[in-house]
Parts: structure tokens; C-alpha cells; sequence
């Protein structure tokens, strides 16, 4: 049985909320370039994507494939900068991959497979201004 991940929907039925369960399921997958097949939920409204990265990727120098918000949902990552500077990021943590250019970073999932939530960002998105209070 393929892996899915189950959310809670609660919407209104005449006139109440209700519960509803749904499992989102990994349909399509995609290899990196690095040869980690990427399991991948369809694409919400083309601003959203679901993924699970295996427990063995290790991924070189790459860069985002676009501006996004990359919100670990389990498990644990590994990014490297260019200066060596390594950081974890763990369930519950979001962090903005920005570096569409130039030398890029290294990915490595730490202790098993890791499920993320991607939400791409327009191109003109200011996170300074967006964060300002």
C-alpha cells in the first residue's frame, strides 16, 4: 500500500462544521539529479506540492528549483551553505530556500525519510517587508 498523509478537513454542512479525513496520496515521483527518486503529491493551485525525500538523500551542490517556504512535516534535514555553515532543520521548522542562482546548497535527510510541505513564492515576494511588524 502506497504511503499517504492523512489531514483534517473542517468545512460547513448545512449550516455545521464538520470533520472530514482525507489521505493525500504521493502519485507522481521524480528523480533528482543526483539519482534520489522524490515521491511528490500533485501540485496545489501551482503553488503548493507535498514530498517525501528517501532516508538516503544526499544531494551536491543544487540549487532551489524556485523561491519557496520548505516546511519540514517529519523527520529531519541537513542544509549546507557555501561557507560550510551546516544547519538541521526538524519537524515543525520552515525555512525559505531563496538561492534560485549560483553556487547553491547541499540537502541531506538525517536519521530516515523526510516529508516536507513546498509553497512557492511570486517572484517579487519581499520576506524583509513581509516579516516587518
Amino acid at each position: 500500500m502506497a504511503e499517504t498523509l492523512r489531514i483534517t478537513r473542517f468545512h460547513t454542512v448545512d449550516g455545521q462544521s464538520q470533520f472530514q479525513d482525507i489521505d493525500v496520496a504521493y502519485p507522481d515521483s521524480k528523480t533528482d539529479a543526483f539519482g534520489h527518486v522524490l515521491r511528490l503529491s500533485r501540485d496545489v493551485d501551482g503553488n503548493a506540492m507535498l514530498a517525501v525525500l528517501p532516508g538516503d538523500l544526499d544531494q551536491d551542490w543544487h540549487n532551489a528549483p524556485n523561491r519557496q517556504f520548505v516546511i519540514v512535516l517529519a523527520g529531519a534535514l541537513e542544509v549546507e551553505i557555501g561557507n560550510g555553515e551546516c544547519r538541521r532543520f526538524e519537524s515543525g521548522d520552515l525555512f525559505f530556500a531563496d538561492d534560485t542562482d549560483g553556487q547553491g546548497h547541499r540537502t541531506r535527510a538525517v536519521g530516515g525519510p523526510v516529508r516536507l510541505l513546498f509553497v512557492r513564492l511570486a517572484d517579487d515576494f519581499d520576506p524583509t517587508a513581509w516579516a516587518a511588524a
